[in-house]
């Protein structure tokens, strides 16, 4: 199965809990001696392979010792501030986000003196 946009946070971590099973099986690693090279319990990994939810942290332990700690960044790849957008900032990256003000048409009137 393919992890798309349309499936339901449940379906994603079904579907990522069963690729982690099938890539232990294939490095021939029981539950348990993953858990132990990992450094989770034996409860933790049957619960993530089981689709539930875990920390960020128990989950990069094991795809590590699993060897598939470089698919990591594709994970949040790394986005660099464009030219344009340093250009403009005068050399300064973004650091925070802001809302632009949305005019929709007909809501207000406009603003004048003497009101």
């Amino acid at each position: 199965m393919n992890i798309t946009r349309e499936l339901t946070g449940a379906a994603v971590l079904s579907e990522l809990g069963s690729r982690l099973a099938r890539h232990r099986i294939e490095a021939g690693l029981t539950q348990a001696a993953l858990a132990r090279e990992a450094g989770v319990s034996k409860r933790t990994l049957e619960r993530i392979e089981g689709g539930h939810t875990t920390e960020l942290g128990t989950l990069i332990r094991l795809l590590r010792a699993l060897d598939l700690g470089a698919g990591l960044e594709a994970l949040v790849p790394d986005r660099p501030p464009s030219p344009i957008a340093l250009r403009k900032s005068g050399g300064r990256a973004r650091r925070r986000a802001s809302t632009r003000a949305v005019a929709t048409a007909g809501s207000a009137r406009p603003w004048t003196w003497g009101e």
